[in-house]
């Protein structure tokens, strides 16, 4: 058996709930571990400066720093902006609930501002982003969200929180929208402002999209038109494919739920888009969402 899964087995007997969202390589993150470093020198056309970095990363802490606290826990944001991972991470220890963000990752060239808030909100989306929850290796569940519902919360969430007191309409008028995401928001929402928090958020997951594209070393081009035609038996805890996580950030912007609208960390309908409910749009999809009478 791989040591670091031994570990990680051992710290499940010891103590109530995993310290770590484990995987048989003792750590999980936003993508599958990988050896890619873009150090802080690095020619890149990444336009996530270290101001937009830190600025982006004080404005999640300052939003999630209260709300962590009513879970009876602290927030630690770990900055490494002079590591060059391509990564992004969750764990708790006790009850500090940390992310840990990465230079290399906002340095890669797929990654826009908004992606990285993307980022940062999927990584809060493993603490608080509720039900379906990984699946521990001794029966039930572990404290963390899956990756397809961190994903999901993370753009129907967190991301709308984000970005909600930002000129929206200036920011999206300026940026190179695609015609089908911007058709869909407007489909979805009443408000021009709401119509353009929806586009914001899917750009920031086409973007992200691509990161697990290029680091699968894939050539099919992921759109917004196209999605993944796959459907699983059993909710998929790990990373779906880079077209099934598009369609879940599209999902989550398309949502109409308000961020507010808190989700369960039991109940996988709860503050959701869902098909019990008889939603039509932001459905979570069925290539790593499994619909079944518990969830």
């Amino acid at each position: 058996m791989n040591k670091s899964l031994l570990l990680c087995l051992i710290l499940g007997v010891m103590v109530s709930l995993p310290s770590w969202s484990c995987d048989q390589h003792g750590k999980t993150g936003i993508v599958e571990d990988n050896d890619l470093w873009i150090s802080k020198d690095a020619k890149s056309i990444s336009t996530v400066t270290e101001e937009e970095f830190n600025s982006i990363l004080d404005r999640i802490e300052e939003l999630y720093t209260p709300i962590i606290a009513e879970f009876g826990a602290t927030l630690d944001v770990s900055r490494n902006w002079t590591d060059g991972t391509v990564n992004a991470y969750a764990r708790q220890i006790g009850s500090t609930w940390q992310i840990s963000m990465f230079g290399g990752l906002a340095r890669h060239e797929t990654i826009t501002a908004d992606a990285f808030a993307l980022v940062a909100c999927h990584e809060l989306g493993h603490h608080i982003g509720g039900a379906p929850k990984k699946a521990s290796w001794y029966g039930g569940s572990m404290w963390a969200s899956n990756e397809g519902q961190s994903d999901y919360w993370g753009a129907m969430k967190c991301m709308k929180r984000y970005m909600e007191n930002d000129d929206n309409i200036a920011i999206v008028t300026a940026m190179e929208v695609d015609e089908h995401a911007k058709t869909t928001c407007e489909a979805n929402y009443t408000t021009e402002n709401d119509v353009a928090i929806c586009i914001r958020g899917a750009m920031a997951g086409l973007s992200l999209g691509n990161l697990f594209r290029a680091l699968r070393r894939s050539e099919t081009p992921l759109l917004f038109t196209t999605p993944d035609p796959n459907v699983v038996t059993r909710t998929n805890d790990s990373h779906p494919a880079p077209q099934c996580r598009l369609d879940t950030y599209f999902a989550g912007a398309v949502c109409s739920r308000g961020y507010d609208e808190t989700v369960s960390q039991s109940e996988a309908n709860q503050g959701t888009c869902n098909r019990e409910e008889n939603y039509e749009s932001g459905l979570r999809p069925l290539c790593w969402f499994a619909v079944t009478s518990a969830n």
